[in-house]
């Protein structure tokens, strides 16, 4: 009985531990690091030190440049450096803007 007790207290502490964790991703604002990899309408990065990757959907509305042009989510290729801005737009998080330097 203690046992299942105790195991019930270590899971209810691991969700509220959790779910702070999880909302500060879903905040509005912007990332910096570098581009893992690209694929369609995704792009997945990394911190600046190259951990903690994750991935964004990008949605077609989002701004993007690379090297301060106009450019199209697949121009950038992995190893780049970038800025990506998401805001709240209705009841989600959404990126609205990808600023994107080639890799030295």
């Amino acid at each position: 009985m203690l046992r299942r007790t105790m195991m019930a207290l270590a899971a209810v502490a691991l969700v509220v531990w959790a779910v702070p964790a999880f909302a500060d991703e879903e905040k509005a604002g912007t990332h910096e690091g570098k581009v893992v990899k690209v694929e369609a309408g995704k792009l997945t990065m990394s911190d600046k030190e190259g951990k903690n990757q994750h991935t964004h959907a990008v949605p077609a509305t989002a701004q993007i440049t690379l090297d301060g042009k106009a450019a199209k989510l697949e121009d950038i290729k992995a190893g780049a450096k970038v800025k990506v801005t998401t805001e709240k737009v209705g009841d989600k998080i959404q990126v609205t803007k990808i600023e994107a330097q080639k890799a030295d």
